[in-house]
């Protein structure tokens, strides 16, 4: 059972204030878009049996249900990237005697690594910058660059496993690896 085609004609004709109703209600015009879309799919989906006459009033309750939706989508990303960046501000930086030490391959395994994550790696860890700075250079938002650099470092640490193999489980210190980043002796 679907909408009758006078159902689907009165949505269709309620386009420009239902897209009104959200933009009012929500940070853009392209997320209200995404959202209209969306519901109009719902509302196409799900209202056989509504009646022509109430067809519109209850399309205006699915919009409000998917501005909330939207919303706690939004909330619940932002709780998962205050997460991931709370992970970031824990790093503690190795004194420089314990950074000399560390195994010098993982220079050489840098290179294996994508230029984003090289340069990701380089300018926070190495250089030992901020996400901020990170996010500034290479034109992204600096919850992209908190990604990227966490995506980074378990490329990395995957890359170390493959050359140092046990060594990597001690944290490559007192190494012998070889520093061309070619397997452990």
């Amino acid at each position: 059972m679907s909408l009758s085609p006078a159902a689907v004609a009165q949505l269709v004709a309620g386009h420009r204030d239902f897209l009104a109703f959200l933009e009012r209600r929500v940070e853009s015009r392209e997320a209200a878009e995404d959202i209209l879309q969306n519901a109009f799919t719902r509302g196409l989906e799900r209202g056989a049996g509504v009646p022509d006459e109430r067809i519109v009033a209850w399309f205006y309750r699915v919009l409000r249900n998917a501005i909330i939706d939207h919303y706690r989508h939004r909330a619940a990303g932002a709780r998962a990237m205050e997460t991931w960046g709370r992970e970031f501000q824990d790093e503690v930086t190795p004194a420089p005697a314990v950074r000399e030490e560390i195994c010098q391959c993982v220079t050489a395994l840098l290179n294996g690594l994508k230029p984003v994550y090289r340069d990701a790696l380089r300018i926070v860890d190495i250089e030992e910058g901020s996400l901020n700075d990170l996010a500034h250079q290479t034109g992204i938002t600096a919850d992209n660059a908190a990604v990227r650099v966490h995506r980074a470092r378990k490329a990395l640490q995957k890359q170390v496993r493959q050359a140092c193999g046990t060594c990597a489980e001690h944290g490559c210190l007192n190494c012998h690896c070889k520093s061309d980043g070619s397997r452990c002796a």
